[in-house]
């Protein structure tokens, strides 16, 4: 899906509570080469509300790609990805889990939950901007998705 094909800005989720993460996501994505409108929220109630259009989220565009923390204020990630995933009108947007977990029950837990890849941030900020750039590259140059 690149700037030809899509003449509108790829919508992206960002539900990360740790500002630093947020920096460096929006940075990576400035970088990028594709259009795109990042959203953020930071916590897992406003994710909802986001992704269900309540309160001021009322005219929240339906994003193209949702990148979640798993270790969230209000509601963690785990209660977001199962809420995303049982919904019809959600559970075809891409759900990349990016956390600093490594445990291994959080990345069997996030598949059960039907996420669609799991990815342990790298601590090294190179490392970082590498990881959200191919992030974006897989999912809006290499995937097909389906309509929406």
């Amino acid at each position: 899906m690149s700037d030809a094909a899509s003449p509108r800005p790829v919508e992206i989720l960002l539900v990360e509570d740790n500002e630093g993460d947020v920096r460096l996501t929006r940075e990576a994505l400035r970088e990028g080469h594709l259009r795109n409108r990042l959203h953020v929220v930071e916590d897992g109630e406003r994710a909802l509300d986001f992704l269900f259009r309540r309160g001021i989220y009322a005219d929240a565009p339906r994003p193209d790609l949702i990148l979640l923390d798993l270790n969230l204020p209000r509601r963690d990630g785990r209660e977001v990805l199962a809420e995303i995933k049982t919904d019809s009108s959600l559970r075809r947007i891409p759900v990349v889990v990016l956390t600093t977990s490594r445990a291994e029950e959080d990345l069997v837990r996030m598949y059960d939950l039907h996420a669609n890849c799991f990815i342990s941030k790298p601590v090294d900020f190179d490392q970082f901007i590498q990881v959200v750039k191919t992030i974006e590259n897989f999912w809006f140059t290499i995937v097909v998705l389906p309509p929406m």
